[in-house]
């Protein structure tokens, strides 16, 4: 069974991979100790979204199990799409687009992001079998011929 929802802020494969590293700490703690309200081991706050969004109650060993199993199928089978900027993007930004992605594309897609400081401005986004080059440079490497004669008729040339 596959989580019905992801929440937006839950964007990359490493991301899940804490969320199941944090399961199992929560799990390690229920059974070294008897969980009492004081001592109850605190989440972070994409765990519990994706428990809420699943209408899973975190504090029940079953719905901990379902999720941990679900998260780590998900792991194993969400499409996976790479994006690279130029630059760090905002958590807003990545959020945008991974709305857009799982509206249009895939309700469980993830995304790795990276950095590559040569495209300048936009993007690149490579799927296992495409690359689609959404930097500026391919449009400026269509325009050289006429950049070049408009630096040209600028200096005189």
């Amino acid at each position: 069974m596959a989580l019905s929802k992801l929440p937006l802020t839950l964007i990359s494969q490493t991301e899940v991979t804490h969320l199941i590293r944090e399961l199992a700490g929560l799990e390690d703690n229920a059974i070294a100790a008897t969980v009492s309200a004081k001592n109850v081991p605190s989440i972070t706050k994409l765990l519990a979204e994706v428990a809420v969004a699943n209408g899973l109650d975190i504090n029940d060993k079953t719905n901990r199990q379902t999720l941990k199993a679900q998260l780590t199928e998900l792991q194993k089978s969400a499409p996976l799409i790479h994006i690279s900027f130029a630059s760090e993007p905002s958590q807003l930004v990545l959020e945008k687009i991974i709305a857009w992605l799982r509206t249009n594309i895939h309700a469980q897609l993830l995304l790795q992001v990276g950095l590559e400081p040569g495209i300048a401005a936009g993007c690149v986004l490579r799927t296992p079998n495409h690359v689609f080059d959404m930097s500026l440079r391919p449009y400026l490497e269509k325009q050289k011929s006429y950049l070049q004669r408009l630096i040209q008729g600028a200096i005189g040339g």
